[in-house]
């Protein structure tokens, strides 16, 4: 079964899903691909998941660097999660190319060179956005392309966290 909950930040509602095991959705409301992994079937209630994604956000959203993550529940192809196994590991306040994520798959892979591309569609269907910070992947010139949420959050996000934009 599957569990929804919503939480306001101050650049706009988000819709939290879960399930037993941990988080399985962090959307924006109007996002694109928002909720397409809910389960038709699902139920508004509070669990403690999203007690801890909630603190979490409100964390997050004053500027600070929370400390710890709440339970998650990663489901998608193995290509989507290691992706977002990458994802995980961007710091705070910084960020990556979809080419240097690309190049990272290649060498776990050992082939000579992987899809940005592809890597901009795994990241683009990254279902637990700002936990799983999707947000940190810039273009190659630093561009700030490709976020779900829209362009304008990308840039708030990353203005909050105080992380260089552009060139």
């Amino acid at each position: 079964m599957q569990y929804i909950n919503h939480y306001h930040t101050p650049i706009g509602g988000i819709l939290l899903a879960a399930d037993e095991t941990g988080l399985t959705g962090l959307w924006f409301d109007g996002a694109k691909y928002s909720a397409d992994c809910l389960a038709w079937k699902h139920e508004e209630r509070d669990m403690p998941v999203f007690e801890q994604a909630k603190e979490w956000l409100t964390i997050y959203f004053s500027g600070q660097e929370p400390d710890f993550l709440p339970p998650v529940h990663m489901t998608g192809t193995p290509f989507q999660l290691t992706v977002w196994e990458i994802l995980r590991t961007i710091p705070y306040g910084k960020t990556i190319t979809y080419g240097e994520i690309a190049k990272e798959i290649a060498v776990r892979k050992g082939i000579p060179r992987m899809s940005a591309q592809a890597v901009g569609g795994a990241v683009g269907h990254n279902k637990i956005s700002v936990i799983i910070p999707c947000h940190r992947v810039v273009g190659t010139n630093g561009s700030l392309t490709g976020y779900a949420g829209g362009i304008d959050k990308k840039r708030k996000l990353l203005t909050l966290e105080k992380a260089k934009i552009g060139r």
